[in-house]
């Protein structure tokens, strides 16, 4: 080889090298953090993470380096609130318990029964109402945007080591787990029971130990986290809708370019989506309602029963918004209530 050639090669393999250092140094590194398992098949905010992540890095031609972080961890739920604040982390999904004590205001969306269907929760999450919620969250808690309301796995049933649960008079003295939301300790007791919070971790433990009787979750997550194992009863109330948020740091939203994030913004739909279809697809399994139906008791509450318990738990919510939350969440309470009653009576391609 000549000395011409040598230092050509050189000269190129140097450029090579630099190109890729200069690549790498312009990728953006996003840590998302999430409390679920690392099975895009068994929960939905692993669905949600999986899709969002392949679209992000396949559609920014790598530019944004998705990192996830299922399982708690690099902290609590209610820490990856505070790390997006920071920085620290730059997306997460966090449920209505983790945000509630940085934006109280979540409180509203614990109006008992308030969802006839679904399809209606879609509606009203991805409509005016939903865009007014990412504002007020954004404007309440700082460094924060907002991409949407995916789906945590549908409404809440309760399952209780006690007896079968068709009427108030049933729910008398069960002890329930309940987030450390006041909302969900107001429900619990308006409709007769014991409110008991506990953190997440410690629910499968405490409900086989006898330390509380019951607890109340959507059937996807009384599916995968083993509920069948340690209770007897389950009642489909379908008393609440919870969504996580999904968050991200500020700071990284504005060290964006436009394409990334038009990105960003349509592979967080995709991800709202992605919960929304697993969690409908658990349900329908027997990975969902059909295989727990062969491990506990499954009881549907009577149309008349449902609105009895309608009638003992929403005052309860209205109560405490009105004692807790002030004007502010007076109002937004109120929005909420009127998004709800549209898309309740809304039909999907109705005429």
């Amino acid at each position: 080889m000549t000395l011409k050639k040598l230092a050509l090669g050189l000269t190129l393999g140097a450029a090579i090298v630099g190109a890729a250092s200069s690549a790498f140094a312009d990728t953006k590194l996003l840590k998302f953090a999430h409390d679920n398992k690392t099975d895009p098949f068994e929960n939905p905010a692993h669905a949600c993470t999986a899709v969002f992540a392949n679209i992000v890095e396949a559609d920014t031609n790598g530019s944004i380096d998705v990192e996830v972080y299922p399982s708690n961890q690099l902290g609590s739920a209610a820490e990856h609130v505070q790390f997006i604040q920071d920085n620290v982390v730059q997306a997460t999904l966090t449920s209505t318990g983790a945000i509630s004590s940085y934006y109280p205001r979540i409180d509203v969306l614990n109006l008992a029964f308030a969802f006839d269907h679904n399809a209606a929760t879609y509606e009203v999450f991805d409509g005016p109402f939903g865009q007014a919620l990412a504002a007020d969250i954004e404007a309440s808690i700082p460094n924060t945007k907002v991409l949407g309301f995916p789906d945590t796995g549908g409404f809440f049933a309760i399952t209780n080591s006690k007896r079968p649960i068709e009427t108030l008079e049933d729910f008398e003295g069960i002890r329930v787990r309940t987030m450390t939301l006041p909302s969900h300790q107001k429900i619990i007791q308006a409709m007769g029971g014991e409110a008991y919070p506990l953190s997440w971790g410690e629910v499968y433990s405490g409900l086989q130990t006898g330390v509380i009787d019951g607890q109340m979750n959507p059937v996807p997550i009384i599916s995968f986290a083993n509920f069948s194992e340690v209770q007897d009863y389950m009642t489909l109330t379908n008393h609440l809708f919870s969504p996580y948020t999904f968050m991200m740091s500020k700071d990284f939203w504005d060290s964006l370019n436009d394409h990334e994030k038009r990105v960003v913004n349509y592979a967080a739909e995709s991800c709202v989506t992605a919960s929304r279809g697993l969690s409908r697809i658990i349900e329908a399994s027997d990975r969902g309602l059909a295989g727990l139906m062969d491990k506990i008791e499954v009881t549907a509450l009577s149309a008349e029963a449902r609105e009895e318990f309608k009638a003992a738990a929403q005052p309860a919510v209205l109560k405490h918004v009105e004692e807790e939350l002030g004007e502010e969440g007076v109002a937004l309470l109120n929005q909420f209530k009127d998004a709800v009653e549209g898309a309740n009576n809304s039909t999907y391609l109705a005429d």
